[in-house]
């Protein structure tokens, strides 16, 4: 398996497990319905466990844009592979929000409301203020890329025996930091998802994209992805 195609599956499967449970929380007359956001931040917390398991050895499982460019901006990965990367998340994103829906199609079009609909695919602010929410973004990226960065080899990223530390720090942004704006952390995660919501036929109720506030969920994790490679980097050439 190429580097490009393990991104490729690897997003697409923690999109389609992370979506998948907030799907099961989220829509009418599942099994999870209103379980609440401890399952959320389980499950998300689960997906990265087993997207980052399968495709490690492959590509190092960044399945992340915000990774791979704190990655880089640490100089842990080269900037030459950073494009194809982050095409391959982008798109993977979109499989695993499509194979999100045709798993809960029956559900989408039971559930009138609108705005749950929109929440199984992407993130929104609880208080919505514009940079409030973009450092909201910025901090839980922050702390993702740096401890991710900690645990990555010098030649290819994160190995397999890394998957449940990267699980459980994802847990952890959740259940503390993650009450703000839903903790995206993850541009692939949030715009290409939010994409397909557009795309795709939702039933009674489908509600606009809310394309105002897209923006955070992408600049946000970038932002943060690359101040945490900046951090590393000073920290590792001061303890050199």
């Amino acid at each position: 398996m190429t580097p490009f195609l393990a991104e490729f599956i690897g997003t697409a499967l923690l999109i389609l497990l992370g979506d998948g449970v907030v799907a099961n929380v989220l829509l009418k007359g599942t099994k999870g319905e209103n379980a609440g956001w401890i399952v959320v931040t389980f499950g998300w917390g689960m997906a990265v466990f087993a997207a980052v398991f399968c495709v490690a050895s492959f590509s190092g499982a960044h399945i992340n844009p915000a990774v791979t460019l704190g990655l880089a901006v640490a100089g842990k990965f080269g900037w030459a592979q950073v494009p194809g990367y982050l095409i391959a998340q982008f798109l993977g994103a979109a499989l695993g929000a499509l194979l999100t829906y045709a798993h809960y199609r029956p559900h989408f079009l039971h559930t009138e409301n609108g705005d749950r609909k929109l929440g199984v695919f992407c993130t929104a602010p609880e208080i919505r203020s514009g940079g409030a929410n973009f450092l909201s973004e910025v901090i839980g990226t922050f702390v993702l890329v740096f401890g991710v960065l900690y645990m990555a080899t010098p030649d290819t990223g994160l190995g397999a025996l890394d998957a449940l530390p990267v699980g459980l720090l994802v847990l952890a942004i959740g259940l503390c930091l993650g009450g703000t704006t839903g903790y995206a952390i993850n541009p692939a995660r949030d715009l290409s998802p939010r994409i397909m919501h557009a795309l795709l036929p939702l039933g009674q109720g489908k509600r606009d994209s809310d394309w105002g506030y897209a923006w955070v969920p992408v600049l946000g994790p970038f932002a943060g992805g690359a101040l945490a490679g900046l951090a590393y980097s000073i920290l590792g050439a001061a303890g050199a």
